[in-house]
């Protein structure tokens, strides 16, 4: 299994970025998928999730009205789109995938991927 994270880098605060994670080694459609974020010395934190077949979304409170989530299983595709980003924002993105119903827990989710990296300037 492997999951491809990309489209991290500088952004001003304000602007926008969108993250896409590709996935492969699985069958995408069944599984959830979810992001998570590391800022420098903090623990990882729980970004938003979506389940095995999009009519499902959540997210974390610090990220509610500005990060939307989103998927295309024909593409094995999983996506994160960020605006109004925040230098607070900062930090590595992580896409996971797990089994239906993993949701905010870390530990419920299988499978990561290696990170993309986020800069928010203020």
């Amino acid at each position: 299994v492997q999951l491809q994270a990309y489209g991290g880098g500088l952004v001003q605060a304000g602007g926008f970025l969108r993250l896409s994670c590709a996935a492969s080694g699985l069958t995408f459609s069944r599984y959830a998928m979810g992001w998570f974020r590391q800022a420098p010395g903090k623990e990882r934190e729980f970004v938003a999730g979506i389940s095995w077949g999009g009519a499902n979304t959540f997210y974390g409170d610090s990220v509610k009205g500005r990060f939307t989530i989103s998927r295309v299983n024909a593409k094995n595709t999983v996506y994160l789109q960020m605006n109004r980003l925040k230098p607070e924002d900062t930090g590595v993105y992580y896409c996971a995938a797990g089994p239906s119903g993993s949701g905010r827990d870390r530990r419920s989710y299988a499978y990561w991927g290696q990170g993309t990296l986020v800069t928010v300037s203020s």
